[in-house]
């Protein structure tokens, strides 16, 4: 591929893959009945779509990027995060899935105040938006990042493209729209994957053997250290954290709460949850694969590099200098569109979740509580349209101003780092009430900001230092809630196990 953009035959592949896009948000607009339909699609959406478009969310262009960055840097540590998602796909389907049929609300947030008040439900809704915004912001500017030198377009001009495409079928389909082109996507996102992976070891001289035998030469197939220690990302360190954070997204994460409204049954939201867990646990491993590949490649192959930096000092930059130099054409078109897919995928699902939220635990919270459904629509559509062009200013403005933006979404971490805690609390103090949740989440919320952001206090305080690993932060912050939410529960004679 030369320097100046793509092949004719790869925009062809590009094209075609945009063009569907917005022809599916076209198909589907005219679908769109009314406001349960923009934010249910029916309650009609076969299992196995449902469950692809979890996995598509849950595949962000981040993981088709980073993944790959860390097994060429260190190893396949990463991989115990997806080891902990049978688990947690198992509470999910057991608990969390009936739970939220049962309850028949479309906003994940919504039962929080008939336990705790009308706080707890607005916290928790603005947590998510917020998060959200720095989400879709971080993940439109590195897809960029990564197309710019595929591409030879500018960064700004791929994050327009990539979010006014991804904007335009939300707006017009819906959830209906967003859940079928995560199928579409988590397709289109799996073959370019799978395409690379290939190519990498047919380009190696000694094929599939030599990269085993280099990469285990290297500890590259390493799962990490398997130490008793909480300052290191080890094998049991990753392995809690991994089955935290993916209880929180089964549990509490609004893309994932919706889809289960939008399957056509209680069995097959069940089912979505374990298709979704099955399929991602393979492809973390195929990008690592491609990551260890890609180390083999340029130590048994250094002429290949000709960065102007060695790529031992920036594993994150050899999987995009790869996809520039090393792919057929026709196959780079089809990457292209797969980091595009990996995007928008997780890009839609958000927009359509902050648009739900401001609708139903906003506008007919506050504001209109018996608003009519054309008025309700209209809601949907007008917030789809203000997230979607936010998610797009954010990223713009992180070619500016990246790292006071990396401050602002590592903030909202932390406040909602608080939610799962305040869910399990509500499950399992079934008697506990507002003053014991209250107290349980800003105790959580400390503990977590402690846990988060001490590392960056100034040397001479350093003794306040957390000992713990980062990723420790989420897991102690949800059992401070529980636990002080119990204690001061108890306390005040209000909480209780349910017998």
């Amino acid at each position: 591929m030369n320097e100046a953009g793509l092949p004719a035959v790869d925009l062809v592949v590009l094209a075609l893959y945009l063009a569907g896009m917005l022809w599916l948000g076209f198909g589907f607009g005219r679908r769109v009945t009314g406001s349960d339909h923009f934010m249910r699609a029916g309650g009609r959406v076969p299992g196995w779509a449902v469950g692809l478009s979890i996995f598509g969310t849950y595949v962000s262009s981040i993981s088709f990027l980073a993944l790959p960055g860390k097994a060429v840097a260190e190893n396949w540590n990463p991989l115990v995060f997806s080891l902990s998602l049978p688990l947690a796909a198992w509470v999910a389907a057991r608990w969390f899935v009936p739970f939220y049929r049962r309850e028949g609300e479309v906003s994940a947030y919504h039962h929080l105040e008939s336990r705790f008040g009308p706080w707890a439900r607005t916290y928790a809704a603005l947590c998510y938006i917020l998060t959200q915004l720095a989400r879709m912001g971080t993940i439109l500017y590195l897809v960029a990042l990564a197309l710019a030198p595929l591409t030879g377009w500018s960064v700004p001009a791929l994050i327009l493209l990539t979010g006014v495409i991804t904007l335009v079928y939300a707006w017009l389909g819906g959830i209906e729209a967003v859940v079928w082109a995560d199928v579409i996507q988590s397709v289109v996102l799996l073959a370019g994957a799978v395409a690379c992976a290939i190519l990498l070891v047919v380009q190696l001289p000694g094929g599939v053997r030599q990269l085993c035998e280099v990469a285990a030469e290297h500890d590259k197939f390493s799962l990490g250290s398997f130490r008793f220690t909480v300052s290191e990302p080890t094998f049991w360190v990753v392995l809690v954290y991994g089955l935290f954070i993916n209880l929180q997204n089964f549990g509490i994460d609004q893309n994932y709460v919706q889809r289960y409204a939008v399957a056509a049954s209680e069995g097959a939201a069940r089912r979505s949850v374990w298709l979704s867990a099955w399929l991602y646990l393979p492809t973390s491993a195929l990008f690592l694969w491609i990551g260890t590949a890609l180390f083999v490649r340029y130590t048994v192959q250094p002429e290949l590099w000709t960065g102007a930096v060695p790529w031992t000092e920036k594993p994150d930059t050899v999987f995009p200098y790869f996809l520039r130099t090393g792919l057929p054409p026709g196959v780079t078109g089809l990457v292209v569109a797969a980091l595009f897919a990996a995007a928008q995928s997780t890009l839609s699902s958000s927009i359509n979740g902050c648009a739900t939220l401001t609708l139903c635990d906003g506008y007919r919270r506050y504001v209109r509580p018996r608003a009519t459904e054309a008025e309700s629509l209209r809601v949907l559509r007008g917030a789809t349209l203000f997230y979607g062009l936010a998610g797009i200013g954010v990223a713009l403005a992180m070619t500016r101003v990246r790292t006071a933006l990396d401050a602002w979404w590592e903030l909202a971490s932390v406040f909602s780092g608080g939610m799962l805690g305040l869910f399990l609390l509500g499950q399992i103090a079934r008697r506990s009430r507002r003053p014991a949740a209250l107290s349980g989440v800003l105790a959580g919320v400390v503990v977590i900001g402690w846990i988060s952001l001490s590392r960056y206090l100034p040397g001479e305080w350093s003794g306040w230092r957390s000992p713990l690993h980062p990723f420790l932060a989420v897991v102690v912050g949800t059992l401070t809630i529980l636990c002080v939410g119990l204690l001061c529960g108890r306390r005040r004679g209000t909480a209780g196990l349910p017998g």
